[in-house]
């Protein structure tokens, strides 16, 4: 019989890890104002769209408190990765041994927990980041983010009040940014499109925030 389970269980969690698990146990913080919140907008580029067997190529991220995004603090990693897809470089122009810096999926891992902390996480189409994100994780033996999550994508509509017929329609990141004049600068690299999701959703709480301090709280529910 196999005890494997049993020690597993049993191990220690990665110093990085339980670092980052610390940041939940903090006493819960009363003021879910936006103004006081920090969030991070994020993006992957992978080699595909499979879970399980593509990888992240890489990752970017912004972050912001407020309406202030800290653009001399953000994050871009380039991923060493087993899995690689040519037809991947027309869209992302990342080469396999290209000339960004690259590093191992573990050490992206230990520097993305690291910056993104317990912060508020905002992706378009954000289960497609989160899945990739929790996949790499679990490759190392990792549990999943804890981190709460907005979707750029769900958040128009609500800021629309879409009408129940129109609620399966799937916007883009080039439409959301064209409807809210954001600018698409660097498309199709992670930072860039981590910042024009930044800039989607500030334009996005600017319409929902009818009323003073709008809580962020509201703006997770789907």
């Amino acid at each position: 019989m196999n005890f494997d389970w049993l020690f597993k269980k049993n191990q220690k969690n990665p110093d990085f890890w339980q670092a980052y698990l610390d940041t939940f146990n903090k006493k819960k913080r009363k003021d879910t104002s936006i103004a006081n919140t920090r969030f991070i907008a994020f993006d992957t580029e992978t080699t595909g769209f499979d879970k399980k067997e593509d990888r992240i190529l890489s990752i970017g991220a912004v972050s912001f408190v407020g309406k202030t995004i800290q653009v001399k603090n953000s994050l871009e990693l380039y991923l060493d990765q087993d899995v690689f897809r040519p037809e991947t470089v027309k869209i992302h122009g990342l080469m396999k041994s290209g000339s960004p810096d690259k590093v191992s999926e573990l050490e992206a891992i230990k520097i993305f927990l690291a910056y993104i902390k317990n912060a508020v996480l905002i992706a378009h189409h954000a289960n497609f980041d989160k899945n990739m994100v929790n996949e790499m994780l679990a490759r190392h033996d990792l549990g999943k983010l804890k981190n709460k999550f907005i979707d750029t994508g769900v958040l128009y509509k609500k800021s629309l009040h879409i009408i129940y017929r129109q609620k399966e329609k799937i916007y883009t990141l080039d439409e959301l940014g064209k409807e809210l004049n954001v600018p698409m600068v660097d498309r199709h690299t992670a930072t860039g499109d981590a910042l024009i999701t930044a800039l989607v959703f500030l334009k996005i709480t600017g319409r929902l925030d009818k009323r003073k301090n709008l809580d962020w709280g509201y703006l997770l529910d789907g």
